[in-house]
């Protein structure tokens, strides 16, 4: 960024982002003087010119001038009339003429008359010999991390969104290797895979896909900020990837020479950087694979990820507007979600199914159904996965599982509505008794929620594989603990046993896995629906397999304690409930959740048999400290 050192005569210009001025030591601010500004350190002497220098730039034949706060212009006087006790007048400098203007829709208008008169001819030296750049990737003003052997830029605010188009957020980091299993799982049905990272930002996700999986995936990042898109085309550089040099959309401008985005030596992979709205994107182009992860809630892109999304295509949808899905902001919930909730103790998963519920209706009205393949909740983020499925059979079919809910605020017990148009009597559906022996309104209808499983325990298990194929040892536990929720059991072996190897039927689709084919025998064609006789034993045998799907929801084991009981630790719990014959595993959701096709009550009864009172257990350390004594 060129500007004025010597008032107003441009004999001198200097680069804001010069890496002369982020060494080590003090630095004063070249457009401040001393007393506005004292010298300071690299990184905030960084944030002051982008806070306060940058932001409010004035282009001009592909330079910027920055506002100057430098005493170049006369003193403004004072109410009194006195100019000495006057103060400066932020301003800036003309690149023609070399005259100070306070307000910068002035500044604007002033330039357009240089060039109704053809001066366009900046009037300092050495215009032409220093170009305008961002902050070199070699010098100081960028933070680079690594994440999946994947190096990215960062600017020094990456972590306040507010302040840097180029949001990155660390704690992201298991969100981002569980989408990368999911469409690791993808490529093995299909291939070449296209696939979309809709909101690139600093393109961390879409780098880790083409560097990993190289040629099984054609990868296309859009964003609509100038600052990404060049911020993702010095991170291909960075990994040596190549940036395509395609005719799809406003893309990443070439070199000097004309040649794209090359790097020395042969590029890894190659990836595709367009400057586009995600909604224009999605509209315009199909794809196989398309994540989403806006900065708060993604149903404003639903509808068009849907339109062009091909069958039985994934899309993935993180959602980071936790006071709204936690039922922090109900009136937002229900502007943004259409859905009704109040705080319970399985709020989480409550979040879950009403972003399900959001997305299948999204997919319907595209006359296409969806089939939940992975629906996590965890830290700040809600993150679902699901296959879409083509045909208003399949649409109808996932509308059907939209349902209220029916939950008492006393004892928190919840019951799914069954379909059909009720009227009176609804709330004596529950299993508990609180509507008959406590006053007033005891329970309330929420929703509509998502009622089918969340969970393919067949995709979670290739999962698996993917994750212990590229090393990603974070998310290994996780997924295995997912697998177990999906069966609703505690056996570890499940994970490992030899079910994780055979062929997995998901919607009547064959999916191969990483059984050899001549162990398998001859395979369908990956990807492509079974039809005629077949295809309709395969959707019979869904239908009576769905009553093996893991029940909803779950109990806290704290939030149903008795009082002045010592209640037994969980994992002896869970195995109290095994043998009284209830399916019941952990939840990912809560580490005090247990899920489990016991109604409230005979949670209540397990847990209370099995529980000790506190006295007796006061009594026992009194007598045995007695004994010690003696």
């Amino acid at each position: 960024v060129l500007v004025d050192l010597n008032g107003g005569k441009f004999s001198s210009a200097v680069n804001l982002y010069h890496p002369s001025l982020f060494l080590s030591g003090r630095k004063s601010c070249p457009l401040c003087p001393e007393e506005k500004f004292k010298a300071c350190y690299s990184h905030k002497l960084r944030r002051h010119l982008q806070n306060l220098h940058w932001k409010v730039y004035v282009e001009f034949e592909g330079q910027r001038m920055c506002i100057c706060h430098l005493p170049c212009r006369n003193l403004k006087p004072s109410h009194s009339g006195d100019q000495a006790s006057g103060r400066h007048v932020a301003h800036y400098h003309c690149v023609v003429c070399s005259v100070t203007i306070a307000r910068k829709t002035d500044i604007i208008s002033h330039l357009k008359r240089h060039v109704n008169k053809g001066e366009t001819e900046a009037s300092y030296s050495g215009s032409s010999d220093v170009p305008f750049e961002e902050p070199a990737p070699s010098g100081q003003a960028y933070e680079i991390m690594k994440e999946l052997g994947t190096n990215v830029q960062l600017l020094p605010n990456h972590t306040t969104p507010q302040k840097s188009d180029t949001y990155f957020n660390p704690k992201m980091k298991t969100n981002r290797q569980l989408v990368f299993c999911s469409l690791a799982v993808l490529a093995e049905e299909r291939n070449p895979l296209e696939c979309l990272d809709a909101f690139g930002a600093t393109g961390i996700m879409g780098l880790q896909w083409a560097k990993h999986l190289r040629n099984a995936v054609k990868v296309t990042i859009t964003d609509i900020s100038d600052t990404c898109i060049k911020m993702i085309k010095e991170n291909c550089e960075l990994n040596q990837i190549r940036v395509d040099g395609g005719s799809r959309g406003s893309r990443v401008p070439r070199g000097p020479d004309g040649a794209g985005s090359e790097v020395e030596g042969a590029p890894v992979a190659t990836v595709e950087v367009v400057k586009m709205d995600a909604n224009v994107t999605m509209h315009l182009w199909p794809f196989d694979y398309i994540h989403m992860d806006p900065f708060g809630t993604a149903v404003n892109y639903l509808d068009a990820a849907f339109r062009n999304v091909r069958n039985l295509g994934i899309i993935s949808v993180t959602s980071t507007d936790t006071s709204s899905l936690y039922s922090k902001t109900p009136n937002v919930t229900l502007r943004h979600y259409g859905c009704h909730i109040v705080r319970t103790e399985y709020y989480k998963e409550l979040a879950a199914r009403m972003v399900l519920a959001t997305v299948a209706r999204a997919a319907a009205r595209c006359n296409k159904g969806i089939e939940v393949l992975l629906a996590v909740a965890l830290e700040h983020f809600v993150l679902v996965v699901v296959r879409v499925l083509r045909g208003p059979t399949q649409a109808d079919e996932s509308a059907k599982k939209l349902r209220k809910l029916v939950h008492c605020q006393w004892c928190e017990e919840r019951v799914f509505l069954k379909l059909g148009n009720m009227v009176d009597g609804e709330f004596n559906t529950l299993p508990c008794n609180c509507h008959g022996s406590l006053p007033g309104r005891t329970a309330v209808q929420l929703g509509p929620l998502w009622s089918g499983p969340l969970f393919n325990t067949g995709f979670l298990r290739r999962m698996l594989s993917a994750a212990v194929q590229h090393s990603m040892d974070d998310i290994q536990t996780l997924i295995k603990n997912l697998i177990c929720e999906s069966d609703c059991t505690t056996l570890k072996a499940l994970v490992h046993g030899p079910a994780a190897l055979t062929n997995q039927v998901e919607c009547g689709v064959v999916i191969k896995t990483l059984q050899s084919g001549a162990e398998s025998g001859p395979a369908e064609p990956s990807g492509k629906r079974k039809t005629g006789e077949e295809s309709g034993n395969v959707l019979k045998k869904i239908k009576t397999d769905g009553s093996l799907a893991h029940p909803p929801f779950y109990y806290s084991i704290h939030r149903h304690s008795i009082r002045g009981m010592n209640m037994p630790k969980l994992n002896k719990f869970l195995q109290y409930l095994t043998e009284a014959g209830f399916r019941v595993s952990r939840t990912h959701f809560d580490p005090t959740g247990v899920r489990t096709d016991a109604t409230l009550e005979q949670f209540k009864s397990v847990l209370t048999k099995y529980s000790v009172p506190t006295y007796t257990t006061a009594t026992q350390t009194s007598v045995s400290a007695e004994k010690t004594v003696l």
